[in-house]
């Protein structure tokens, strides 16, 4: 695990003093070890900052080169199946000097060039430049579990990890992008490779380029989609349980292998509680890890982690976070150097920095939701279809459009009335806005064009089946925009590496080309496969229709105290670029019949982050 960045011209480089100023930007990525290297002639830098995880030795170190000097690479993650892969490469005559998974990355590509991806079960950010035909190879993971920004001006293609790299090139242009702030306040994410900055995009998951040095031509293709759904409904349930059971043991004795210690994150609900049962069989000895945080009892998951750390004799450590004080959204800000609106963000940190203190590496259930039908959303359009579809669409749109004028931000189930007015043979409702198009042109101008709707539109999957198409929008879109960011710079300003057994692309291809939607969620029941395993190898009285997860009370927070100040203070600042009558509407309406308390997070966050990074 580590933080790259790199550059790659047409002519020689005429500031490299910004690669190794991006790279330790990224220190928290990686504050094991560093190295930057240049071409002959300045026209490529490649950099990174370590976390060692596999091979520890300085054999490890990066930026690696082959034998021969002509490959050269720097690579953020892990790859799973690195040893089969060895074998397999060895059997073809290729020969290793050491024992990392980034060389057998470079052996890979000598021996299968750009389709070495294919061959690679991980999570992963690679930058691979070619001397031999002067080109360079960016390329991101299945899921997107990892990062990475670039840009493209002048001739000069540059990346990095995390979009602070880009920043810590002062002359690097700050100006928002219009369309993505409308997403950003729409959805709470800036879907696809767009970025909140006009200057810089992000490579999508799944998802190689390559930049020609010789004339600067760009290629970008996707070397990887999901499968298509499953044509016939199979008969045989226990069969998928069993194909599941396989897979998910298989993932997480992958993903245990490491040369630090590895514990797993046990919040005590399905997912983390299926990935702990796997790993007590990779391994006689586990260490589990909850969190709990003080004063807030509503939020103790302690008691079930507890149960089945027990029942599977893991080594179990329950941690306390303590109070946590609002200044530390400035310290957030600044490491979602893109900010999403997840205020789950600080749990998640607080979760990682604990754990830190006892591993370097950490399993998690990220994954779950999206592949086995396991959010609330899932359930209720099924429901909101099977109650309103006979409706004419055009008397449904109407009451939809009543419904969003009549009623106020933040009202609950707001959203699902205005769900009504979708096509269920082709549309998806939008259960998760933010700010619809009045509320966003209060906050930021009568003028202001939106533009988010026809974005999201455009980005729903061409599925004839409900079900299928919402877990496919949550996996191409929520998950790696918005879940995937959140643990991605929350454990790395941790400098602790996470990895998810359940976003195996085996697993994901299983999950969206075998398992029919009825198996996922239904009117009344999520993840129904997920907990038929659950009956199998976890305690018998566990209860897997408990939704938790970590999380704080922040509509609490924000209801008065010094939450509530410190959002008043940053939002209705005369430099703020948000409408002060429309923002105190929202701090005022909070708490009475509304719930704002993401929407105002959302504002602050994205304040503090123009003072972080003077955009």
């Amino acid at each position: 695990m580590c933080g790259i960045i790199g550059v790659a011209s047409q002519s020689p480089v005429a500031n490299p003093a910004w690669l190794d100023a991006g790279r330790d930007a990224m220190q928290h990525r990686g504050p094991d070890d560093c190295g930057s290297w240049w071409s002959d002639n300045q026209t490529v830098g490649l950099a990174m900052r370590r976390l060692a995880i596999i091979d520890l030795s300085p054999g490890g170190h990066q930026p690696m080169q082959d034998a021969a000097g002509s490959l050269t690479i720097v690579f953020n993650g892990e790859i799973y199946n690195y040893l089969e892969l060895r074998g397999l490469l060895i059997s073809k005559g290729h020969t290793f000097r050491t024992q990392s998974d980034t060389e057998v990355i470079l052996a890979a590509y000598h021996e299968w060039g750009t389709d070495c991806l294919v061959h690679l079960n991980g999570m992963f950010a690679i930058a691979l430049y070619d001397r031999r035909s002067n080109v360079l190879l960016l390329a991101r993971d299945r899921a997107g579990e990892k990062p990475l920004f670039y840009s493209v001006t002048n001739g000069e293609l540059r990346f990095a990890s995390e979009l602070k790299g880009l920043l810590a090139d002062a002359n690097f242009d700050r100006s928002i992008d219009p369309a993505a702030l409308d997403c950003y306040l729409t959805m709470g994410y800036v879907p696809g490779e767009a970025c909140i900055l006009q200057k810089a995009r992000k490579l999508p998951p799944a998802h190689a380029m390559t930049y020609q040095l010789d004339g600067g031509k760009i290629t970008t293709w996707r070397y990887w989609k999901l499968p298509s759904a499953p044509q016939a409904d199979p008969s045989d349930d226990e069969a998928l349980v069993d194909e599941l059971e396989r897979l998910l043991e298989d993932s997480v004795r992958r993903q245990m292998i490491a040369d630090v210690p590895v514990g797993v994150l046990l919040s005590g609900g399905v997912d983390s509680s299926l990935v702990t049962a796997m790993a007590a069989r990779a391994s006689s000895r586990v260490k589990t890890f909850t969190v709990g945080f003080q004063g807030n009892v509503k939020y103790d998951e302690a008691d079930y982690a507890r149960a089945v750390a027990t029942h599977f004799n893991t080594e179990h450590i329950e941690l306390q976070a303590g109070d946590v004080g609002p200044d530390i959204l400035e310290l957030l800000a600044r490491q979602y150097d893109e900010p999403i609106i997840d205020s789950s963000m600080i749990p998640t940190f607080l979760v990682s920095r604990l754990v830190r203190q006892h591993c370097t590496v950490a399993l998690g259930g990220d994954g779950g939701d999206e592949l086995f039908g396991g959010y609330e959303q899932h359930r209720r359009v099924l429901v909101l279809r099977s109650r309103f579809e006979m409706i004419p669409l055009p008397i449904r749109k109407r009451i939809a459009a009543v419904g969003n004028a009549a009623l106020p931000t933040g009202f609950r189930g707001r959203n699902y009335i205005n769900a009504l007015g979708v096509d269920f043979a082709t549309e998806l409702p939008f259960v998760a806005s933010h700010y619809n198009g009045s509320e966003r042109r209060a906050l930021l101008g009568r003028d202001w064009h939106t533009v988010a709707e026809e974005i999201r539109k455009s980005r729903v999957p061409q599925v004839s089946e409900l079900l299928q198409r919402d877990t496919r929008m949550d996996f191409e879109n929520y998950l790696p925009e918005d879940i995937l960011v959140k643990v991605d710079r929350a454990s790395m300003l941790a400098s602790l590496e996470m990895r998810a057994p359940l976003l195996d692309f085996r697993i994901a291809e299983f999950a969206f080309g075998k398992v029919p939607s009825r198996l996922k969620a239904s009117l009344t029941e999520r993840k129904i496969l997920l907990k038929r395993l659950c009956k199998r190898v976890l305690p018998a009285n566990f209860d897997a229709d408990r939704k938790q997860g970590f999380s704080l009370p922040m509509p609490d927070w924000l209801r008065g105290g010094p939450w509530r100040d410190f959002v008043a203070d940053v939002l209705l600042d005369p430099k703020s670029m948000f409408d002060r009558a429309a923002v105190s509407a929202l701090i005022e309406g909070h708490g009475k019949i509304r719930n704002n308390s993401e929407r105002l997070f959302g504002l602050t966050l994205f304040e503090l982050w123009r003072r972080a990074y003077n955009v």
